[in-house]
């Protein structure tokens, strides 16, 4: 039996091998009420999926097998698993203030993290929320309203890339553009305009909204920069998605910043608290925050919320994360691991089973020569990589690799190892 990495139910202690093989017994026999998504329940295999620990880059499941977290737990792990600043961050602020409304009040680790986003970004004000499609939604009604207030309520449609992807709620899926995730589900959808590369908008048109650089959910797609030059000094809101892209993943501390584009909105998530709590921001420019400013009786202020915004424990969380990116040199390390996996991906693109690779910084697709069935080639790959010691999730047949900004040179190698030998087998 491998050395057991299982957590206790009611101790930080590492269990004994006997303790493990328990938990795993347990895993495999007990009736599960839990329903996960994007995911066919039929088949899952809960005694090899279930994660009780992670710790650095690694997680840890209930046979006490330890992968590398090779997809960031889609997008998410920042600094590595339970880092002790943030742990220590969130401890500390629980024990302190777990919970205040944003209706109406404030507390000062709201306050703080608004601050140094505003700073991050370049623009002015942060209204939270609790995940990436909760800031879109956000963002979306902030601009029908802008508009209402600046007398042109005819702007009401919205403009989005080709091959779109936004999130998983009514206006987020709206914006979407693959299938996959909204074909279902038209009852709920309004219809969006793609975007028009003459740069021309019409008077009916609220914002523009884009994610910067590349395309995450499409399979890593890359966009080419020269997309995005008419998006400059444009008469709709644009608003950025930076959900996926920000953080560091793409190379810089967010995507716009490489494109030269002063977005109006930007929406941010995923890896905000470092991945350790659920936690979203759309940030505003100061013309769109003028607009919603009136007396008590005008009526005009955003109607929207949430009731876990702002909350101090995950806003505590996000500026110990920001700290750590100055603290542990993330970006400087995220361009030596982005030339390392550069020069992996140089070799591995000349192999007869990869169709294309792609790289945006650490956000890294690599599309294989597809099987009868479009994503069996993915999902096989993806599941030889888990048994070889690398967590990913295929998106078809792209494989992602997605890893934490903490990653070692020997992790990025070991994983591009694995994928060569799992793709000759």
């Amino acid at each position: 039996m491998p050395p057991c990495y299982c957590v206790a139910p009611h101790d930080s202690a590492r269990l004994e091998p006997n303790s493990c093989l328990s938990l795993m017994n347990d895993v495999q026999q007990q009736t599960s009420h839990l329903w996960l998504p994007f995911t066919q329940m039929r088949d899952f295999d809960r005694a090899s999926r279930t994660f009780v620990r992670g710790e650095g880059n690694e997680l840890f499941d209930a046979r006490g097998k330890g992968v590398f977290d090779a997809v960031s737990s889609i997008w998410t792990i920042v600094h590595g698993h339970c880092h002790p600043a943030i742990v220590e961050a969130i401890a500390r602020q629980a024990a302190r203030l777990d919970h205040a409304t944003l209706l109406g009040a404030t507390n000062p680790v709201a306050e703080r993290l608004a601050e140094r986003l505003c700073a991050l970004t370049g623009l002015d004000y942060a209204f939270f929320a609790g995940d990436g499609a909760s800031a879109i939604e956000a963002a979306l009604k902030m601009a029908i309203q802008y508009w209402q207030h600046r007398g042109q309520p005819q702007r009401t449609r919205f403009v989005r890339l080709v091959d779109a992807y936004h999130g998983d709620t009514a206006g987020a899926m709206s914006l979407s553009d693959i299938a996959a995730f909204r074909s279902r589900f038209g009852a709920l959808t309004f219809e969006t305009l793609p975007y028009d590369l003459a740069g021309e908008f019409g008077s009916d048109v609220a914002a523009v909204v884009v994610e910067p650089l590349v395309q995450a959910a499409a399979g890593m797609r890359l966009v080419p920069a020269a997309l995005y030059q008419n998006l400059k000094n444009i008469a709709p809101l644009l608003i950025v998605d930076e959900i996926a892209t920000g953080f560091g993943r793409t190379g810089t501390m967010f995507a716009f910043e490489s494109l030269g584009l002063r977005p109006d909105l930007a929406c941010v998530g995923k890896g905000l608290t470092g991945g350790a709590l659920a936690l979203s921001a759309t940030l505003a420019h100061e013309r769109v925050y003028e607009a919603f400013l009136g007396a008590r009786g005008d009526a005009v202020q955003f109607f929207h919320g949430h009731s876990y915004a702002g909350n101090p424990i995950a806003c505590a969380a996000a500026l110990a994360s920001l700290d750590l990116f100055q603290s542990e040199a993330t970006l400087q390390r995220v361009a030596s691991l982005s030339s390392l996996a550069a020069r992996r991906l140089d070799a591995m693109r000349r192999l007869p089973a990869v169709r294309e690779t792609r790289q945006a910084g650490l956000m890294i697709g690599v599309e294989l020569q597809r099987d009868a069935q479009p994503g069996e080639a993915g999902a096989r790959v993806a599941a030889g990589l888990y048994e070889r010691g690398h967590f990913t999730r295929p998106i078809g047949d792209v494989v992602q690799f997605v890893p934490p900004l903490s990653s070692t040179e020997a992790q990025v190698n070991a994983f591009f190892d694995a994928l060569a030998a799992e793709l000759a087998a």
